[in-house]
């Protein structure tokens, strides 16, 4: 039987995360972004890995800043990126798109287009082990804010997100989770899974612990940005009725100046 991917989560700079993943079947290993490559090659030597893939989610350089430094110490990784994003990365071993499958020993993933944070942000999900790796697309309790994109357009990657198996596990780039349960009760104040949930972010982070990752489900029940499309919450932000990219947009301008 083939095992799942191993996933560990390497907390890097002053908040950011990035991701190995590890075959315990072939023995190899990827990494999902690189903020900074020193906590990432300490994690890699503790566990006794080697890189054979670099998969980069977006060009920002929080997330890509250690790629040299890493491809470096690990000469025959592989860079993986999305095509539409190749001319701000650093040089790519392979450029790829909507549709394009990656792999990580014998489990394949498959590459989601999740513009808007940026144009060219890409996802990463490898459904065998229910987990995707989302950058700043999907986050917990919240999206990335919308430099490069739409409204419109993050909304629709944000539905893509939503429709994977609601026990995929998302991996995303940042710990932004207790500001983020912090604006969705103002968003939704009533919603008992929410103010629980709170409590438990509040709980984690009082004690240094992590909330990334989390569980799609998780998110489906609680986070804003997925839920823009449900009366419930069009009313309590006063836009019973408003096509649900517009009250997307509502909140992610309410979140902007929060």
């Amino acid at each position: 039987m083939t095992m799942p991917l191993e996933i560990v989560t390497v907390a890097c700079l002053k908040d950011n995360y990035a991701f190995i993943a590890h075959d315990p079947d072939t023995g190899e290993t990827a990494v999902i972004d690189v903020p900074e490559a020193a906590p990432i090659q300490a994690e890699l030597d503790r566990q006794g890995w080697t890189v054979d893939e670099i998969l980069i989610t977006h060009h920002h350089d929080d997330h890509i800043a250690g790629v040299e430094a890493l491809r470096e110490a690990h000469p025959a990784a592989r860079v993986t990126g999305a095509a539409a994003d190749a001319h701000r990365l650093p040089p790519l071993d392979r450029e790829v798109a909507e549709g394009d499958t990656v792999t990580i020993g014998a489990e394949a993933g498959e590459v989601l287009d999740v513009s808007g944070h940026s144009v060219g942000h890409i996802a990463f999900h490898f459904p065998a082990s229910e987990v995707a790796f989302t950058g700043d697309s999907l986050m917990a309790l919240g999206c990335g804010r919308i430099f490069e994109g739409t409204p419109e357009m993050m909304w629709d990657s944000l539905r893509k997100l939503a429709a994977l198996p609601p026990e995929t596990t998302i991996c995303s780039g940042h710990e932004y989770t207790a500001a983020n349960a912090a604006f969705a009760v103002t968003i939704e104040p009533d919603n008992a899974a929410l103010t629980a949930r709170k409590a438990q972010i509040d709980s984690a982070r009082t004690k240094g612990q992590p909330t990334v990752p989390t569980q799609l489900a998780t998110e489906l029940a609680t986070n804003p940005f997925l839920r823009a499309g449900l009366d419930e919450v069009k009313s309590a932000i006063g836009m019973a009725g408003a096509a649900d990219a517009a009250v997307f947009a509502e909140i992610r301008k309410r979140k902007d100046n929060f």
